[in-house]
């Protein structure tokens, strides 16, 4: 083989690797957009958190996506990807998963309970950015409510079925209060963790009893 040729197998090769992701860890290989990484991690990368396999299917069988899309979408909204708005994109995906809609549907309707403080109502941005809801297209709005109120509600208009989900206590206590050096890595980190560590389903009313 030439020596030019050499050059251009060498470039080739280093090309995609040691990048920053989206939440500013340097360092980290980024998969293709699109790629789920297998389950198995490939020699000399970093590897895969505790119990998480980026080649897990969540519910409902929706096929899991690279990390990096993840962070990326959800700071493509909200300016960043820390813990209360990565919270937000899981329970975004899981409410499209369980409602059956894709996303940017505009049968979906989404309700967001929060006071009006930064982390609780960064989950609206998360919401937003795993579903495609917007102010704008008037079917993302949020409702003033107490910090033990917090919780996200997802309607389908066409039939009515609704979810609502809520941090969870293990949640709110890990991440209340997050400095600002630290989000992008607890961002990361929400992103890996079990849906039950992240939030929990709220069982719907009595018939007839107001929300």
């Amino acid at each position: 083989m030439s020596h030019a040729a050499w050059i251009l197998l060498a470039a080739i090769s280093s090309n995609g690797c040691g990048g920053a992701a989206a939440g500013g860890t340097a360092g980290r290989a980024t998969a293709p957009a699109g790629h789920v990484a297998d389950a198995a991690t490939p020699a000399g990368h970093g590897a895969a958190p505790a119990g998480h396999r980026h080649g897990h299917r969540h519910a409902h069988g929706r096929p899991a996506e690279a990390p990096d899309d993840a962070l990326r979408a959800v700071a493509a909204i909200h300016g960043g990807a820390g813990p209360w708005a990565v919270a937000g994109y899981r329970m975004g995906r899981y409410a499209l998963a369980k409602l059956g809609l894709p996303e940017k549907s505009f049968d979906l309707e989404v309700v967001h309970h929060s006071p009006r403080n930064v982390q609780f109502s960064c989950i609206a941005d998360g919401a937003a950015a795993a579903t495609g809801a917007s102010l704008g297209k008037l079917n993302l709005s949020l409702v003033e409510a107490t910090e033990a109120g917090v919780e996200t509600t997802y309607r389908r208009r066409s039939t009515g079925q609704i979810v609502t989900l809520r941090p969870s206590a293990a949640f709110r206590a890990r991440f209340r209060d997050v400095p600002r050096e630290g989000l992008a890595a607890a961002g990361e980190e929400v992103l890996s963790l079990p849906d039950a560590e992240v939030f929990e389903e709220v069982p719907p009313p009595p018939a007839g009893a107001p929300r």
